[in-house]
């Protein structure tokens, strides 16, 4: 009992998955299971678009570079090699080469859905609202939905929640960040059979994610299912970055010592 009481804690640790203005290489590295010395290559030799709102002197990707990183991910789960897919992006900025001269940069106006980002991002009751707006004009309506799950989730609407991440499956079924916020959002409700599912069709999208194999593994763990969560937590530990394999050392050591310990004796 004692050690069901300690998986269902860890449980307090998870979050979900939202898309974002910007993203630093380590969320990028993380998010994509990319290693950062690639990412920081892409970025220097000009093959994947920095943000400008950086600011602080570090690397950041907006929206346009997600969806190239979004690219890779699929085309390395279609099994081509690494250096495939540098030969590609290599191609992509041979195809729109430099023009002589400086250009002025004029003001860009922003998408909806780049507003509804960055009033979620300043908690700013109304991104909600714009976020439908985005999901109307087709303007990134799937991440659209799966952001306006996670506010309806804060906002104590469980059953809506689940409605935005499903209609942002409707729209791409291999949406990874829906995947994980719905299996997250069954995880909450104790529908633990389906949180593995979903859990399980992100990892199959995004085998290098780390908090995905944590979360299953914990799933496994509730389960009883424990030989299975030690082998997901292995793995979580196997792509976690030094500095982030604590809480994933410290429900490893229970699960492992849950397992050894043997069961209580019939009376």
């Amino acid at each position: 009992m004692g050690n069901i009481i300690q998986f269902a804690e860890a449980r307090t640790k998870l979050s979900f998955e939202r898309i974002k203005s910007t993203y630093s290489v380590r969320e990028i590295s993380r998010q994509f299971g990319l290693p950062e010395r690639h990412i920081r290559r892409w970025s220097q030799e000009g093959w994947i678009p920095t943000s400008p709102r950086g600011g602080d002197g570090e690397i950041r990707f907006d929206l346009s570079a997600l969806a190239v990183f979004r690219r890779i991910r699929d085309q390395r789960s279609r099994g081509r090699s690494m250096r495939q897919i540098e030969a590609e992006l290599h191609g992509q900025l041979r195809l729109f080469p430099e023009q002589e001269g400086k250009l002025i940069e004029l003001p860009r106006k922003f998408s909806l859905f780049e507003q509804a980002l960055a009033l979620h991002e300043q908690g700013n009751s109304e991104a909600a609202q714009v976020y439908l707006k985005a999901t109307l004009e087709e303007d990134h309506a799937a991440d659209a939905f799966c952001n306006l799950g996670i506010l309806e989730f804060e906002a104590g609407k469980a059953t809506s929640a689940f409605d935005r991440f499903t209609q942002a499956l409707r729209l791409d079924p291999r949406h990874f960040e829906a995947h994980f916020n719905l299996a997250h959002l069954y995880f909450e409700s104790g529908e633990l059979r389906l949180a593995k599912l979903h859990y399980e069709i992100a990892a199959e999208i995004e085998p290098g994610f780390a908090d995905l194999y944590f979360n299953l593994g914990l799933v496994h763990a509730i389960s009883g299912e424990l030989k299975s969560a030690v082998q997901a937590l292995h793995h979580a530990r196997e792509l976690s970055a030094e500095d982030e394999g604590t809480r994933v050392d410290d429900l490893l050591s229970s699960v492992e010592g849950a397992l050894c310990t043997p069961p209580p004796a019939e009376e």
